[in-house]
């Protein structure tokens, strides 16, 4: 065994002994999407004293982490994003009301002095306050002379023995021993029933006690031994969320909430199940197909497609990456982009062996690695470009997705370049295949290009007329955008989202009439396929989600929320700023990347290839009147990978015959690598499309617009990447005086002729590979 094939198979039991530890050692993070539960985002405000900077926002999440701790939930989840946002994930919570109250609340306590009562429209003084307290008596109130800082301890309780109902106890600690002291004793001094005998507390600028100090309490005496109660009939709830926020301290900064998502857990089950059908389906349709058309090459890539999976689920895990819904789908959907390099790679390698005439398979085998690695890298990194992007100018789930996406492509490329290559080299160096070149799947050129052969079609020469197809195709989904507009989720404009599943169907028409009924006219009702109902309105109160609910259980009967999204309007902005500036950025990498790596031409060529894909998907899902949402800018910036991708391998091979054929038209070269290429399209698209089928068929509604959004994507994709981006490259060419490129080495002896051929005359004929 040669070193360098030793040092591959080492370095590829490592990792597949690192994946299968890691796997083994620790477990997956699961969104609230696939598990179920609450996750709520707070923004930090500037307050008149306090900056919402980072180091605001850190000591705000410590006194949130200690409200959601008295919340009782289990395994919750608090990090910070960004320098003035907090993400709190609370797993199992499905009434995000209490959760969104106290994590809302500033808790600013403070204990004052009451200077006495208020008349009508009299107006507080210098270092005064006026507030009214619980009965709506108004107080006239000094200055603050305890905080919350000075509160240890709070507790609610209820006064068994008199019946007096709930209230909170306060325990006091350091200098808020002799506040408090000093404050109920000045108080003391007044007459019983007079206003001064007073203590007010105040809680977010409301006066939620004020009770009289006990007539037992002398003056200027005060309370002593650090500790009281504050009255003020409350219910349990009421006292216990009181307890909880006084015990939890206040926040340094004013936060406000700007997102709220809550799914059921009966959703989230169905989620992970449907996934894993539509993985375990896919995968072996695709597996049993690779096998079928490179028979055992195929299945030993299958079985490095099987390491893939265990690399990314390991590679997942051990970074701590949070898997979500879309996030299974980047993974399911890398399997299918898994097969594209060995699908190149194969490729080459029949094409290798064709030229050398039926000799030597390991040597055909490694020059197909090696001539493939130039397209693999280009259309790998185009996809790493999108990922990226989705990680930086996305949020929530879609960033999910960036993040299983990226790592998918890294451990696609790890699977075909070192498991493939490692397994393939062992296999094709025995004695018994030398013997059977057949088996191996790489002995023959395979039907599609036999019947390219045969045909030898000239594709190029109608160019215009391909060009002028995808612009009427253009304007037609052009024409959708117009005429119908586009369907934008809550996320990019604000609002809220809530699905219920009902036990009796309920008319979609009668729901909207009587939410109109009920104060809410502009929500819009919608049913999906399952049958459950989705209301979608301006922001809504907590108070006001539960009563749309009450509504629609009016109608439908007992009635379960399955999924609840509310979007602050200046999030939804932002939403729809960075998916915009995501596309704009993805176009201008894009043609910046394939400029370097080829040629200005190439470049513009398969950006407007990229473009009239978007546009066309864009446009189809408003035709059909889909949602345009988070999950859709996800499968969108994937199409925009898909489409760049084949359009680098198209010019990855035009690029190679131009060097070797300077001389013949631009044309018929491009044409040429046009048909040498359809192979690998075909076979890497069909290894795609089972698994966005699987995804389609089983992965229910949300997974189901994002493999409808992708099968769109691959088919217009592949459209464009042979009769838009290369047709277009030939018009800028035309128009173009720089010379053909040089070659940068010595290619192998099968490119770029006709195979079996070496002369410079065979190499001139129709550069169609037979």
């Amino acid at each position: 065994m040669k070193r360098a094939t030793l040092v591959r198979a080492l370095l590829a039991l490592a990792v597949i002994a690192l994946s299968v530890y890691a796997a083994v050692t620790s477990s997956p993070r699961l969104g609230l999407d696939l598990r179920g539960g609450t996750q709520i985002v707070l923004e930090t405000r500037d307050s008149p004293t306090t900056e919402a900077d980072r180091e605001a926002t850190d000591r705000t999440l410590e006194v949130l982490r200690r409200r959601v701790d008295a919340l009782g939930v289990a395994e919750p989840n608090i990090t910070r994003s960004g320098d003035n946002r907090i993400i709190v994930e609370l797993p199992g919570l499905q009434d995000p009301r209490e959760a969104a109250d106290v994590l809302g609340r500033t808790a600013q306590l403070t204990f004052h002095p009451v200077l006495g009562a208020a008349a009508e429209g009299e107006e507080a003084g210098e270092g005064e306050r006026v507030l009214p307290d619980t009965s709506g008596q108004r107080l006239r109130l000094g200055a603050a002379e305890l905080t919350g800082e000075g509160v240890e301890d709070a507790e609610a309780a209820i006064d068994q023995q008199t019946g007096g109902g709930w209230y909170v106890t306060v325990d006091l600690r350091g200098g808020g021993e002799a506040a408090w002291a000093e404050l109920t004793g000045q108080a003391a001094c007044a007459p019983p029933g007079d206003p001064r005998r007073r203590v007010a507390i105040v809680l977010d600028d409301e006066i939620i006690s004020a009770p009289q100090v006990d007539p037992s309490v002398a003056c200027e005496r005060g309370i002593t031994g650090g500790s009281t109660q504050i009255t003020g009939n409350f219910s349990q709830e009421e006292a216990k969320e009181l307890a909880l926020l006084i015990d939890g301290g206040a926040l340094p900064v004013p936060v406000e909430i700007i997102e709220q998502r809550t799914v059921g857990p009966t959703l989230g089950q169905e989620a992970i199940e449907a996934s894993a059908r539509a993985a375990v389906i896919g995968t072996a349709l695709t597996a049993l197909f690779i096998i079928a058309v490179y028979r055992l090459l195929g299945a030993l890539a299958a079985v490095a497609l099987a390491c893939y999976g265990l690399i990314s689920y390991a590679a997942l895990v051990a970074l701590g990456a949070t898997l979500t819904l879309p996030g299974l789908a980047g993974f399911v959907l890398a399997i299918g982009m898994a097969v594209d390099a060995n699908v190149l790679v194969f490729e080459r390698a029949r094409e290798e062996y064709a030229a050398r005439r039926g000799k030597n398979l390991l040597r055909a085998l490694t020059e197909g690695f090696r001539n493939a690695l130039s397209a693999i890298a280009d259309s790998n990194v185009t996809t790493l470009l999108a990922a990226g992007l989705l990680f930086f100018f996305a949020s929530g789930p879609v960033r999910g997705f960036g993040v299983t996406l990226s790592i998918g492509v890294l451990a696609s490329m790890v699977s075909a370049l070192l498991i493939t290559r490692v397994l393939t080299e062992f296999a094709v160096s025995r004695e018994a295949l030398r013997r059977r070149p057949g088996l191996t799947g790489i002995a023959g050129v395979g039907r599609v290009r036999e019947w390219i052969n045969r045909r030898e079609p000239d594709l190029m020469s109608r160019r215009r007329r391909w060009l002028a197809i995808s612009l009427a195709a253009v304007v037609l989904a052009g024409s959708g955008i117009a005429a119908r507009g586009l369907d934008f989720g809550v996320e990019f404009t604000g609002g809220r989202l809530i699905e219920y599943s009902t036990a009796s169907p309920v008319d979609p028409e009668q729901a909207r009439s009587a939410l109109a009924d009920a104060g809410f006219p502009r929500a819009v009702v919608q049913t999906s396929g399952d049958g459950d109902l989705t209301v979608r309105t301006d922001e809504l109160s907590n108070a006001e989600a539960a009563e749309v609910a009450e509504t629609i259980e009016e109608l439908g009967g007992e009635t379960e929320k399955i999924r609840d999204e509310l979007i602050g309007p200046s999030l939804g902005d932002e939403l729809r700023r960075g998916a915009l500036i995501a596309l704009g950025i993805a176009l201008a990498a894009q043609m910046l990347y394939l400029a370097i790596r080829f040629r200005w031409t190439f470049s513009v060529g398969a950006v407007l290839a990229m473009v009239h894909d978007v546009l066309i998907l864009v446009g189809i899902f408003a035709w059909l009147g889909k949602p345009v949402d988070g999950v859709f800018l996800a499968a969108l910036l994937t199409v925009i990978g898909y489409s760049v991708n084949d359009s680098v391998v198209v010019f990855d091979r035009v690029r190679e015959l131009w060097t070797a054929r300077r001389k013949e038209p631009f044309a018929e070269v491009a044409n040429a690598a046009v048909l040498q290429t359809v192979p690998r399209t075909v076979n890497t698209g069909m290894g795609a499309l089972f698994i966005l089928a699987a995804l389609a068929v089983l992965g229910g509604d949300t997974l189901t617009d994002f493999a409808v959004a992708l099968l769109i994507g691959i088919v217009v994709g592949t459209w464009s990447s042979v009769f838009t981006a290369t047709p277009l490259a030939i018009e800028l060419e035309a128009r173009s005086s720089a010379p053909p490129p040089r070659p940068a080495r010595s290619r192998s002896s099968a490119a770029p002729g006709r195979f079996g051929t070496r002369d410079g005359r065979e190499r001139g004929d129709s550069g169609a590979q037979v």
